[in-house]
């Protein structure tokens, strides 16, 4: 294996706040990989992420990612993070400015940058809603303009904390199309957090699940019982 496949390298990790969510954490992520991380609320999964985001500062460990520091990494944070009253276009364009390079002719960059901006809206079949402010989006169209937003971006790693809420099967299958073929096409790699176990299994290349503080392989009557018991039925519909 090349030195280009390795995208996320984590030695020893600790993860939290004041007091240790997740310790350590040793984890390698090749171009191709999605990994899903899969466990019950409030025990560190969303702080994994946005520790390996550079977000928050890890506790102790070691984070190597291979690629770019200027839109290299993109995250889909469980609240979106988008701007309400400005439109889809504008949001989805904030992904692909993030992806500019440092050095590049403004007309080209331009003209570059508006083609990715439309794909990633098409894509997640939301064209007739370009110059609608996000403020009038249902919920689920809100989810797939912060992925648009991501795919505009075209990162090397993607984060994605529960991004397949509030959507319906057909708009799931939408979206993880979508990212898969981006996938496919940019050698890169995916890393998310998901309470339904089906379709985290369905998505994912490995299962993981965060059990008595540590990262794990998914241990499917355990984690069954645990998360039913917090979620419901919803976890293995």
């Amino acid at each position: 294996m090349s030195s280009s496949d390795l995208i996320l390298s984590v030695e020893n990790l600790s993860v939290g706040y004041e007091e240790e969510l997740i310790s350590g954490i040793n984890l390698e992520i090749n171009s191709g990989d999605i990994i899903a991380v899969v466990g019950p609320s409030g025990i560190g999964k969303t702080t994994l992420l946005r520790t390996i985001a550079g977000l928050i500062q890890p506790l102790s460990g070691e984070i190597f990612c291979n690629a770019p520091r200027r839109g290299g990494i993109g995250y889909i944070p469980q609240k979106l993070g988008l701007v309400r009253h400005t439109s889809v276009y504008h949001n989805v364009d904030l992904g692909a400015r993030s992806g500019t390079p440092f050095r590049v002719e403004p007309k080209t960059w331009f003209k570059r940058r508006h083609t990715r901006v439309v794909n990633a809206v098409k894509r997640m079949g939301l064209s007739d809603k370009f110059s609608e402010p996000v403020r009038r989006l249902s919920g689920g169209q809100q989810r797939r303009v912060a992925t648009a937003r991501t795919l505009a971006q075209k990162p090397r790693l993607i984060l994605a904390d529960e991004f397949l809420s509030e959507l319906d099967d057909e708009n799931i299958s939408i979206v993880i199309e979508a990212v898969k073929e981006y996938m496919s096409n940019s050698e890169s790699a995916m890393i998310l957090v998901e309470h339904n176990i089906r379709r985290a299994s369905e998505m994912s290349s490995r299962l993981l699940q965060v059990k008595d503080g540590k990262l794990v392989d998914y241990d499917p009557e355990d984690l069954k019982a645990r998360l039913k018991a917090t979620y419901g039925d919803e976890v293995i519909s």
